[in-house]
């Protein structure tokens, strides 16, 4: 298991739960560490945040030019290609990292998966094909990418995981990069 570069904080001593927190395209980890004391959290609620660094790889919808990106866009057409074997490694990714808060003693069912932007849509398309029950998903200024294998996926699961998943989605109106309107059809 080869887990990408991350950041992590605490927010007390003997953690009983986990947020990993995926960024948007051409951000790093960093991106979201600061929100951490603003959520204004209790102090007897101690969680461990993991925000991952993607990896850096070209991305055609930016020329070609190489930046952190949790899989390639090929273009914003939602009705054209997709990398889904970007998108199905980065999910891998986050299977392992899901495995290594386990490993640290922190169940599934006590693990937060989160993303904004591209890293929602990961964050997204993982949670609503994991087979173990996560505490929940949270995914902002995002889309649910391959949309269209979702129920077939759900069938090979032992059990159909997404019907005690709490969700937690939101995106604005106003957004200039991923546009509300493409974001909350089916089929995106």
């Amino acid at each position: 298991m080869s887990l990408p570069e991350t950041v992590e904080e605490m927010t007390g001593e003997n953690i009983v739960g986990s947020v990993i927190w995926l960024h948007g395209l051409g951000a790093d980890g960093y991106d979201f560490q600061p929100i951490v004391p603003q959520l204004g959290l209790p102090a007897d609620l101690p969680l461990r945040f993991v925000f991952p660094h993607a990896p850096v790889q070209p991305v055609t919808l930016n020329g070609g030019m190489s930046m952190r990106s949790w899989y390639d866009i090929y273009s914003l057409d939602r009705d054209g290609p997709i990398d889904e074997p970007g998108i199905r490694a980065s999910a891998q990714l986050l299977a392992d990292l899901v495995r290594r808060e386990n490993d640290r003693g922190i169940p599934t069912e006590r693990i937060v998966v989160a993303g904004f932007s591209q890293g929602g849509a990961i964050a997204s398309h993982f949670a609503l094909r994991h087979a173990e029950s996560l505490a929940g998903l949270m995914a902002l200024s995002t889309y649910l990418p391959m949309l269209s294998t979702v129920q077939a996926e759900l069938g090979e699961l032992d059990r159909p995981q997404t019907t005690d998943l709490s969700i937690f989605m939101a995106h604005g109106r106003f957004d200039p990069v991923l546009p509300f309107r493409p974001a909350n059809q089916p089929g995106t």
